[in-house]
């Protein structure tokens, strides 16, 4: 009993798509992305379309075919259009800049805190208070963002750090007379 996903996921021209036993390769015009699939999870190439099954209808095959359809997509998605990340960075004197092809910032320590460009990302500093990471692996795209955050995430209090564009952070009220 073979079940096929609801939607299909459409490829564009100029991508080629790769499927073999246990992973799937895509390749298009911003570069090539490679993932292991479970064996369990079929993935099929119609035309234009790639379609994801599952042998039964278990928990287990139901969340994996969820997973290795999202994969598929954001691979797809990340070799045509690639995926970013935009943070703020809010503070007196916090900024970042661009040094090489590596990020620099200058979040209230006694030294700046570089950050090295892992392969696949790229940044982009246009304000020295806006970081833009940038690639075609959604996962890597996130996780650099999220290392970034993380040398100074937002405070409570007076909301200083660096947050993703848009994050809403709770602030408290400070101790009071």
């Amino acid at each position: 009993m073979s079940r096929i996903g609801r939607q299909p996921i459409a490829v564009p021209a100029g991508v080629t798509v790769a499927i073999e036993p246990d992973s799937v390769r895509v390749n298009g015009p911003r570069g090539e992305l490679m993932e292991r699939i479970p064996r369990d999870i079929e993935v099929v190439q119609e035309g234009e379309q790639l379609r994801v099954s599952r042998p039964t209808d278990r928990g287990e095959h139901r969340a994996l075919h969820g997973l290795v359809r999202s994969l598929v997509a954001n691979m797809v998605q990340g070799v045509t259009n690639g995926f970013e990340k935009r943070l703020e960075i809010q503070g007196v004197g916090y900024r970042a800049q661009l040094k090489g092809d590596n990020l620099e910032l200058a979040v209230g320590y006694s030294h700046p805190v570089p950050i090295a460009a892992p392969d696949g990302i790229e940044f982009e500093v246009p304000q020295p208070t806006r970081i833009v990471v940038r690639g075609i692996s959604k996962q890597q795209v996130g996780e650099t963002a999220a290392i970034i955050r993380k040398q100074r995430p937002p405070e409570p209090y007076k909301g200083k750090g660096i947050r993703y564009e848009g994050e809403h952070v709770a602030r408290k009220v400070g101790k009071r007379a």
